[in-house]
């Protein structure tokens, strides 16, 4: 090979070379990334990552209530309603009815409203009911303690949550009890029960609706 060839062919060579530095420095880049991504704690993964749903935000308040008296003939009742997995008292307006002063009429009134769907500003606010609607409450049997109040069905058949909204409202209602505790039955020959509304029972009541529940001798 002459001088000349040799002189036209080494540009040729830092060419090549040039090119390969070029990718090494390159790759040495994407390196760097990759060890400062996994310093920084990042890692990369090629299959879509859920998060889950956003917390709710539910405020468990309605927007249409007023600091007004009642109209005439009517008065406000306070009921339980779930929300946000917990017992929430919500404040009702009904009619007034002369002979609805006793207990049982109370009860039936209370568990009228609980059967209810909820309204739009009750739903919005995230509100809802498990009290079934073909529930019903019937006076105490020949036997029963005084103050006895029997369901359509056994208590303890009915959903956790349905049974700690029931409970809590009547036990909170002073036509129905000393404020913490209410005598319920069902349709068979069982003896009622004293269910307790404690603090526990609102804030769980799929899973301890009734913990402080003892059965009647």
């Amino acid at each position: 090979m002459t001088h000349s060839e040799r002189a036209y062919r080494t540009p040729r060579r830092g060419g090549r070379a040039g090119a390969v530095g070029r990718a090494i420095g390159a790759l040495a880049a994407v390196v760097a990334c990759a060890a400062l991504s996994a310093g920084c704690g990042i890692r990369s993964t090629s299959v879509p990552v859920d998060a889950g749903a956003a917390p709710s935000r539910v405020p468990c308040r309605t927007t249409s209530g007023s600091v007004d008296a009642p109209p005439p003939r009517t008065v406000a009742v306070r009921v339980h309603l779930v929300c946000a997995s917990q017992l929430v008292t919500v404040e009702r307006t009904v009619e007034v009815d002369e002979s609805r002063s006793d207990p049982l009429p109370v009860a039936q009134l209370l568990l009228s409203e609980l059967r209810q769907e909820p309204s739009a500003d009750e739903r919005r606010a995230g509100f809802s009911t498990a009290v079934p609607a073909q529930l019903r409450v019937s006076g105490a049997r020949k036997g029963d303690p005084k103050g006895t109040l029997r369901l359509s069905e056994q208590p303890e058949d009915l959903p956790a949550e349905a049974l700690a909204q029931v409970v809590c409202t009547y036990a909170e209602s002073e036509p129905l009890g000393p404020g913490d505790s209410v005598l319920l039955g069902g349709p068979g020959n069982y003896a009622p029960r004293n269910y307790l509304c404690t603090a526990e029972t609102k804030s769980r009541p799929e899973n301890v609706p009734t913990v402080s529940a003892a059965e009647l001798p």
